[in-house]
């Protein structure tokens, strides 16, 4: 694959989510993409022009406390603060058949955006991202985010977490080693709410269950951030776990949006 080219510096604030969906007339499932932890919107540069050339309408919001919004980070934002934001985007504007994609933090955010509005999300995908449990917070999941946390807690803000720090090669910066993306992630990392980490997730709702889902998860081992769980056999549903692979570090929508695209569009496919 050819390398990608650095995308537009562009922001996605709410107002130009809310004008862009009025103007899509397009019958194909939504995209709603919500980044990681320390990331912002823009992660996804590379992939939303991908996905709407292929009819979708996509959002891609920067969640409260990060990118053109990291001025509202403080110390009460947590995860229930993400996933207001994501269920306002839904209610507001009156999105259904919608294909939430969560990558890595994001996919808790799904989940228990999913909780609330379960009748307007058609399929989850966890981009490599753990598969949340009711009651179970991201430290449950990663226990090595309590050493981030507790090394917040000797400085001047405790509920504020940096970016990670870059690695010598293969891990590099979230496994994405190319100098000129490790340039341009870097302008999009931003310190992450502490709080988020330690509220448990509520997914309790039968209706959500009935979702179904796809994992994607990141394989090169070289550049691995850190080890995920296993996908679990089964999803809530009962169904048989869709779990697809890419060939590179955490950050494929930077490393191999083309591909991942791909998969998501093959998602997309399967819903009507």
């Amino acid at each position: 694959m050819s390398k990608s080219a650095l995308p537009p510096t562009r922001g996605i604030n709410y107002p130009s989510v809310f004008n862009r969906k009025r103007e899509v007339t397009s019958t194909m499932p939504t995209f709603l993409l919500v980044h990681g932890a320390w990331h912002s919107g823009r992660c996804w540069d590379r992939v939303v022009p991908l996905l709407e050339s292929a009819g979708h309408s996509v959002i891609a919001p920067s969640l409260t406390g990060t990118g053109d919004r990291a001025h509202l980070l403080t110390p009460e934002v947590g995860l229930d603060t993400h996933v207001d934001d994501v269920v306002r985007l839904i209610d507001k504007g009156d999105l259904e058949d919608v294909v939430l994609v969560g990558h890595s933090y994001g996919g808790g955010v799904i989940s228990a955006a999913a909780n609330l509005v379960p009748e307007s999300i058609a399929h989850l995908v966890y981009v490599d991202s753990t598969a949340p449990k009711d009651g179970e917070t991201a430290i449950d999941a990663l226990p090595r985010l309590q050493r981030l946390i507790d090394l917040a807690a000797k400085s001047a803000n405790p509920w504020r977490i940096p970016p990670p720090s870059e690695q010598p090669p293969p891990v590099g910066l979230l496994g994405v080693v190319a100098p000129a993306d490790i340039a341009w992630l870097r302008t999009l990392l931003s310190d992450h709410p502490a709080r988020s980490f330690q509220q448990p997730k509520q997914l309790d709702n039968p209706a959500a269950k009935s979702i179904p889902r796809t994992h994607i998860r990141c394989i090169d081992v070289n550049a691995k951030v850190t080890i995920l769980p296993p996908v679990p056999e089964l999803q809530p549903n009962g169904s048989p776990s869709q779990v697809w692979s890419l060939p590179t570090g955490h950050e494929c929508m930077i490393t191999m949006p083309c591909e991942l695209s791909d998969l998501l569009i093959r998602t997309a496919s399967r819903i009507r």
